[in-house]
This record gives structure tokens, C-alpha cells and sequence, in this order.
């Protein structure tokens, strides 16, 4: 099986990972971070900066943008990196009904449209495109968030949300149109490749402090000791478990800031008359 080449790039202050696929020249981007500062209202391209040097010192040409879905934890780098190198940002077709659920939550009117027209390619179940020489599929793994998908590429799968490092488990499902059942039938999905399979994480923490930062890890691992469905937990089990878990967990501290700029594919809201950009805070909402 072909294997492409993988960098990772973690942000600290959000615990995000950032990847760029390359093979035979070619690339892509998978998850890129801006940088923001909540307390001032500042954003920042320190990250994308770093990640386009790194992109121009190894000559790759950069095909597209991949979302995994739209990120609750962070501002998506997604517009700026397509501004700066000409790549077209891509996304699940589910982002469609991600965007009507907030344009209502965040009260956008006529001047925010929900059709899926802010990303410039919709992937569906199933799709394929190239990276180099080397077929990237595009999976739907719903249950985190409608948009959800991961791509399968060579022997590395991408599964933003989906699943985290084995000793960390799963992603929350409380979110609007999130789903505990869609969520275990997909990481059934994802558990069925090859137990060799690389799999990289959208987030890690460290285990809360108990290791190292790590990203990648492989589906046999996920199988054996995924401490949420490992050892083939089942889905009644897992249900319970994680609306449990859910119901317990706070809002991800950006996600008000973060969802109404994601779901413009990275854009920041258009400015008003007096030329700033504002992000609503809807009050006593989540």
C-alpha cells in the first residue's frame, strides 16, 4: 500500500493538529489553525506562516485545503492559506446542514447563505482524488457532527474528530446535529481497515498532562485499547458511556468565535460600515 509522506504541526494553545500530505511532489493541507486571541479579539497567521515556509522550502505544490468538519476549538486557516497559495478549500457535504443550524443559532439573515457556496469543492461518501501518485477516499463518519468525514490515503487515514489517541477515546457528540449511535456505527466503519493502518488525530492534549503530545497511532491499537470502544465494546455500552461523558463536559472555550468563522470556510464576517469585522456572542444560547 502507498504511503505518503506526513508532517504534523501541533498549536498549542488549542491542542489542533495541522497535516500536510505530500507524495511525489504534490500536496495537500488537512486542518490548518489561525491563530486567535479571545481576550483582545486578535487574529493572527503565525501558524499558517510557519506551515507555508515549511511548504516553500520543500518546492511542494499544494492541491487543495481539506476540512475534517467544522471546528468548534479553532479558527480554520482555511481562507488565508487559499489567498496565499491558490489551492481550493474542500469540506464533507454535510457542512450544508452545520451551516443552517448556526446561521439560525447566530441569527445571519439574508447575508449569510447556507448552501455550502463558502467551500469551493463539497466531498461526497465515497469520492476519490489524487495526492501525488497516491488515491485519497473520502469518508463520511457522521456522529461527532453532520460534516464529519475522514480521508483514507495510501496506509494513513485522517479522521479529524472521530477518534483521539487510544488512551483519550472519542469525540463528544452534544454538539447540534452530533449523534452517540452514528458516532460508534462510524468508528465501526474506521475500525474495519487494516490493523496496520496509520491513523492521525485532529487534537491532542497529552493525556491531560500524563504524556507527551502524540498524533499518530494505528487502527490495531485504536481496536485493542481504545478506552472508550476497545475490546469490542458495543454500541449500547458505548451510547450510555458517552452521553454520560457529554453531559459532564463544558463548551470547548471557542466555539462561539470559531463555528461562525469555520463556517464561512475560514472567512472572518464581512466588515461593517465603519470597515471592523464583529463576531456575535449569542447570550445564554449554549
Amino acid at each position: 500500500m502507498p504511503s505518503p509522506e506526513v508532517t504534523a504541526f501541533h498549536d498549542p494553545a488549542t491542542g489542533s493538529l495541522t497535516y500536510l500530505v505530500a507524495d511525489a511532489g504534490r500536496s495537500v493541507v488537512i486542518d490548518p489553525v489561525l491563530d486567535f486571541e479571545p481576550a483582545g479579539g486578535r487574529t493572527g497567521t503565525a501558524s499558517a506562516e510557519r506551515l507555508i515556509a515549511h511548504i516553500a522550502e520543500r518546492g511542494l505544490a499544494v492541491d487543495a485545503i481539506l476540512e475534517t468538519h467544522i471546528h468548534a476549538d479553532h479558527l480554520s486557516a482555511a481562507a488565508y492559506l487559499k489567498d496565499r497559495l491558490g489551492a481550493p478549500v474542500a469540506a464533507g457535504s454535510g457542512v450544508v446542514a452545520v451551516q443552517r443550524t448556526f446561521k439560525a443559532f447566530y441569527n445571519l439573515g439574508d447575508g449569510f447563505t447556507a448552501d455550502g457556496s463558502a467551500f469551493d469543492r463539497l466531498l461526497a461518501d465515497g469520492e476519490t482524488f489524487a495526492v501525488g501518485g497516491i488515491e485519497a477516499r473520502v469518508l463520511h463518519t457522521p456522529g461527532h457532527t453532520p460534516a464529519c468525514v475522514s480521508y483514507l490515503m495510501g496506509d494513513a487515514v485522517f479522521v479529524g474528530d472521530t477518534l483521539f489517541m487510544p488512551d483519550s477515546g472519542t469525540a463528544r457528540c452534544d454538539f447540534p446535529g452530533g449523534d452517540a449511535t452514528l458516532l460508534y456505527r462510524s468508528i465501526r466503519r474506521l475500525l474495519a481497515l487494516p490493523e496496520a493502518t496509520r491513523l492521525f488525530v485532529c487534537h491532542d492534549y497529552g493525556a491531560d498532562g500524563a504524556r507527551p503530545v502524540a498524533w499518530e497511532t494505528t487502527f490495531g491499537a485504536e481496536r485493542a485499547t481504545n478506552i472508550h470502544v476497545g475490546g469490542g465494546t458495543n454500541e449500547a455500552r458505548f451510547v450510555a458511556r458517552r452521553r454520560a461523558r457529554d453531559a459532564r463536559l463544558a463548551p470547548p472555550r471557542l466555539i462561539l468565535a470559531a463555528i461562525q468563522v469555520n463556517i464561512r470556510a475560514g472567512r472572518l464576517p464581512p466588515p461593517e460600515a465603519n470597515g471592523v469585522a464583529y463576531l456575535k456572542l449569542p447570550l445564554n444560547a449554549l
